[in-house]
């Protein structure tokens, strides 16, 4: 089977067609297909290209993102399809307090030294477009990935001592807790979890609690991936909602937090929605639309 590369673009202008995209993303190399997609109740247009080879959707990634098309700085990130599941098992690194003149480029080549990095990403603000310090860099071997990650902590980068972690439960280990389901220590997917739900979306379910969890620790734990809108405890079924500002720090949020431990119990994160709210409540499979 066939690996295609797709980039998910956002933040586009109404007025965006499929021609202009597909012509705008042209310049990085061949594009197999390009596909608008417009949906009803006022949301804004976003699209997907799909490349014939990686290296022109990584030249994609690092040029485009925040580039100014029509009357927007649009959005460009990796998107994945189903059938991509099987690709590989990458190593995934958190990587904290950045200098806000790190980019993606500069990230990506302070980590090439330690080998091939698959994919890197600063985290940018969805709203103002500035980095928001914290970013990822992946690689596929896992010797790679744990040299860079004890090689950089503390490292001097852009002017500061960087922080590196695994952006997940460390790929490989296991778990002492007896009554631990696979799904709780599943190293997840950014990629993946984007699109596991509609972009308007931003709400995270955080379950498997420990007993007195409080509003203000869950705060304190989820607020480095951005502004939280809303907190609900639910402390007698032991679980509660994040709703971010952004679909893209609710992402990060279900990433990094999935499978860690919160006051010694392993928590569980995935999309959650409110049940009074008729636009949640529309999720879409971004998969199915854009085979279609």
């Amino acid at each position: 089977m066939d690996l295609f590369y797709y980039r998910y673009i956002g933040n586009l202008d109404r007025q965006t067609t499929e021609q202009s995209i597909g012509e705008l993303f042209a310049k990085f190399g061949a594009i197999k297909r390009c596909k608008l997609i417009t949906e009803h109740g006022g949301n804004d247009p976003y699209g997907f290209v799909e490349y014939a080879e990686k290296n022109s959707a990584a030249r994609a990634l690092d040029a485009m993102n925040g580039y100014s098309f029509g009357s927007r700085a649009i959005k460009v990130n990796w998107a994945t399809n189903s059938s991509m599941r099987k690709d590989t098992n990458h190593y995934h690194i958190f990587v904290g307090d950045l200098s806000p003149d790190i980019d993606t480029t500069l990230l990506r080549s302070a980590f090439n030294q330690f080998g091939h990095v698959s994919d890197a990403r600063v985290v940018k603000d969805s709203a103002t477009g500035k980095p928001r310090g914290y970013g990822f860099v992946s690689y596929q071997f896992k010797h790679e990935a744990e040299n860079a990650m004890q090689s950089m902590n503390g490292a001097w980068l852009g002017g500061r001592n960087i922080r590196t972690n695994w952006a997940t439960r460390k790929p490989g280990a296991t778990t002492n807790r007896q009554n631990s389901d696979s799904s709780s220590t599943k190293s997840l997917n950014y990629d993946e979890i984007y699109l596991q739900t509609a972009v308007y979306n931003c709400t995270v379910y955080v379950g498997n609690l420990s007993a007195g969890t409080t509003e203000e620790t869950l705060r304190r734990i989820f607020i480095p991936f951005g502004p939280i809108a809303d907190i609900r405890v639910f402390p007698d079924k032991n679980y509660a909602f994040i709703r971010y500002m952004s679909h893209d720090h609710a992402t990060n949020a279900i990433v990094v937090i999935h499978g860690t431990a919160v006051e010694g119990s392993q928590v569980k994160c995935s999309w959650g929605k409110e049940a009074n709210d008729p636009i949640l409540a529309q999720q879409v499979n971004l998969i199915k639309l854009i085979s279609t």
